[in-house]
């Protein structure tokens, strides 16, 4: 069972469980808002990543941050794992969970090659 982390609404997310849904891939969505995310999650993802891969600096949610948190997010570590936790809209998205990896943004060829 892979678990897809994001937001229902975004169409990256979106497209990524019809591609998983059209492989035949079982999977489930985990919906950030509805389902919210813990901190120690997130900072095994940081972990794993790195915070280059894992914050969208991008969007608009990273832009509308207090400097605090951006200066928090740039230190890494626990103190920045809650902040995502708290705006898990910063997380790029999806986070996909394969159970042993994890990917972060749409990756077809990724997603071919841990599914086999």
């Amino acid at each position: 069972m892979v678990t897809i982390y994001g937001i229902k609404n975004c169409d990256t997310v979106r497209k990524t469980l019809k591609w998983f849904d059209a492989k035949g891939i079982e999977n489930k969505l985990h919906e950030f808002r509805a389902d919210g995310i813990d901190a120690k999650t997130i900072e095994g993802w940081l972990d794993e990543v790195g915070d280059k891969v894992l914050i969208n600096k991008r969007g608009p949610s990273y832009r509308n941050l207090s400097d605090e948190d951006k200066a928090t997010l740039e230190k890494g570590g626990a103190a920045a794992a809650a902040v995502l936790a708290a705006n898990p809209t910063v997380i790029k998205r999806p986070v996909v969970d394969f159970g042993s990896t994890r990917t972060v943004a749409y990756d077809e060829a990724r997603w071919t090659e841990l599914a086999a």
